[in-house]
């Protein structure tokens, strides 16, 4: 009897029932009221005393070994034809691709571009101290862009501020590396300004600064015909005008042939042919002596523009909101775009 029940036992260990239907079969043999554990236990009545002790501790650890792996097994099989049942195959597939912001997409341009002719990327801490942000670069304790108008001061520290430019991390490259110097500076800047379609307290800058001996505005031309041709198209034409920076000198706006009319007038361009895209100049000899590097062997360029506007003149924006509003229906349009 003991023997027919350890036999029983290894029957119910190498069970594997992989069907609803196999799984049945199991509970009629072993469980149900006709089964084998059934049987035993009817059979266990005409055993003596002594044998009923050990044949029903044996028999009562078969029927729980049988049930245990029942219910397991069933829980396993419904939860994959639960799973089956939840799946139409029949239906058509459909791959949500997600992508890239065009902020993003533009900036990782514009780095393609500057990388190729040997300009390196570095960043630094949006949250800035006086020296890097203004002193450093040139800016009197009274020039205007100081004044909380312009600038997000920390109030419990007047000498701490969100920067307003990423000229900062020049500052804190020229610091830090000797000559030859050639690098990129994109990130996020913020200036306290009235949020339109043109403006936003919040955008994303990418700056240049390149130092070296004997270099000119010549090479700074050069370098920034190469970078527009490069993002809006070889046709592309450029123009320098004068301009005021406190960090450079002599100074420039730079303006290109205007994308969409392609220089002959449109309202984009206000009719003139040209749009404006970027400041730039020559380092200033101030700025170099101020982060410890001779003024009298080397001379720089530097440039900054906004992505954003970059990115309107791109794809032809024309509101700086749309950008920070997250809108699937406008983000949808550069699925697909690296």
């Amino acid at each position: 009897m003991l023997d027919k029940i350890k036999g029983l036992m290894e029957e119910v260990e190498g069970a594997t029932p992989s069907t609803i239907a196999q799984l049945e079969e199991f509970r009629l043999k072993y469980l149900s009221k006709k089964g084998a554990v059934a049987e035993l236990f009817s059979e266990m009545k005409q055993a003596s005393p002594e044998q009923k002790k050990d044949m029903g501790k044996f028999l009562n650890e078969l029927k729980s070994k049988a049930e245990e792996k029942y219910l397991a097994i069933k829980s396993l099989l419904e939860d994959t034809v639960s799973e089956s049942a939840a799946i139409d195959s029949t239906l058509p597939s459909a791959i949500n691709i997600g992508s890239r912001h065009p902020i993003s997409i533009i900036r990782n341009e514009i780095v393609d571009i500057f990388s190729r002719i040997g300009f390196t990327v570095s960043e630094g801490p949006e949250i800035e101290d006086d020296w890097h942000n203004f002193s450093a670069l040139n800016f009197p304790e009274e020039h205007p862009a100081r004044d909380m108008q312009d600038t997000f001061f920390l109030e419990k520290n007047p000498d701490i501020a969100l920067r307003t430019h990423t000229s900062s991390v020049q500052v804190r490259v020229m610091e830090s590396t000797p000559p030859p110097i050639r690098t990129i500076s994109p990130g996020r800047v913020f200036r306290n300004e009235a949020i339109s379609a043109r403006a936003h307290c919040i955008f994303h800058q990418v700056e240049g600064l390149c130092i070296d001996e004997d270099i000119s505005f010549a090479d700074l031309k050069q370098t920034l015909l190469y970078f527009s041709r490069e993002m809006f198209g070889k046709d592309t034409k450029i123009r320098l005008r004068p301009s005021y920076f406190p960090f450079t000198e002599p100074s420039a706006e730079m303006d290109i042939s205007c994308t969409l009319c392609g220089g002959k007038g449109c309202n984009i361009c206000k009719y003139s042919g040209w749009t404006e895209i970027m400041g730039c100049g020559m380092v200033d000899p101030n700025v170099l002596k101020n982060c410890g590097i001779d003024s009298e062997k080397y001379t720089g360029f530097a440039f900054g523009m906004g992505i954003e506007r970059i990115t309107m003149l791109k794809y032809q924006i024309n509101d700086l909101r749309i950008y920070f509003e997250n809108d699937i229906r406008f983000l949808n349009q550069f699925s697909g775009m690296i």
